[in-house]
């Protein structure tokens, strides 16, 4: 099956994907990352969110460093098959390296970006910086 995934679906010009994460961690908002057809399959065959990392230009596993893995349990393409929509428990209800339950903290109010989500953790409890 893990083979088969990364075989379908479109990816753009750099081979990536957007994956779309409803609900967030709690059941609000959204999260959203890339996946490669790499990171698809990996994801697939092991239930464990596995992502492209633009900035580390590298596959990671998320939680690799932090613990919190994201447990997947249900992936689908959207009917033009470019994007990915993955739903998934978060463990330790922690999404974000920020220390946040979700990625898409900052919320446009009166023509500013205001943080609406709280830090739960520390980012340097969690990754010793």
């Amino acid at each position: 099956m893990a083979e088969e995934m990364a075989r379908s679906g479109k990816v753009d010009e750099q081979g990536l994907v957007p994956a779309y994460r409803p609900g967030g961690v709690h059941g609000q908002g959204a999260d959203a990352a890339w996946m490669n057809r790499e990171s698809l399959a990996k994801t697939a065959a092991t239930g464990e969110a596995h992502y492209w990392s633009r900035s580390r230009m590298r596959l990671w596993k998320k939680g690799e460093q932090s613990g919190n893995v994201q447990t997947v349990r249900e992936i689908r393409l959207d009917c033009d098959e470019d994007v990915v929509l993955l739903r998934l428990e978060q463990s330790g209800g922690i999404a974000c390296h920020t220390g946040r339950p979700q990625l898409l903290f900052p919320e446009a109010r009166q023509r500013r970006w205001v943080t609406v989500e709280p830090v739960i953790k520390d980012p340097k409890e969690i990754y010793g910086r």
